[in-house]
């Protein structure tokens, strides 16, 4: 029996995307995504299925003073591409909850988050750094925009630093 021609759109272990690819000779992909904080489940883009948009999937792991807070992002960047990111709470009973604290900056300002939420980034809109400060329980985070691979602009005044 031949296999569907549609299998190979379901992607269900961790490919080398283009994040991965862009990291230093010598650095390890899992070393920089599988960390006491955090886990990078599954990332989608062109060189993990050709034609594929820029998706990522991560989860954020409790832990104490000796892990957070954490900078997961530490670049104000922007992309040539809009970019949806998202950060969910896993208490069934109150799911928007995050149970957890991370910072978040767009542009010059600096936004604390301790909801579950969506946060739409136009292109060209810088954002980060990311510093996860607090999390109670675990968080499902994930971005996704239409870039067929994750391309980030420095901001000007830290890419001299």
């Amino acid at each position: 029996m031949s296999e569907s021609e549609f299998a190979k759109y379901i992607v269900t272990e961790r490919r080398l995307d283009s994040r991965d690819a862009a990291l230093p000779p010598g650095v390890d992909p899992e070393s920089v995504t599988n960390t006491p904080s955090h886990r990078k489940i599954l990332g989608l883009d062109d060189l993990v299925l050709k034609g594929s948009p820029y998706t990522e999937c991560v989860w954020m792991w409790p832990a104490g003073g000796d892990v957070y807070p954490e900078t997961a992002e530490p670049h104000s960047h922007a992309h040539d591409y809009d970019e949806t990111i998202g950060f969910f709470g896993t208490d069934f009973a109150d799911p928007y909850a995050l149970h957890g604290e991370i910072e978040f900056w767009i542009e010059d300002e600096k936004f604390t988050l301790t909801k579950s939420c969506l946060i739409f980034l136009p292109k060209g809109a810088y954002h980060c750094p990311l510093v996860i400060h607090r999390v109670d329980r675990p968080i499902f985070h994930f971005s996704t925009g239409p870039g067929e691979a994750y391309v980030q602009e420095i901001a000007r005044q830290q890419a001299g630093k």
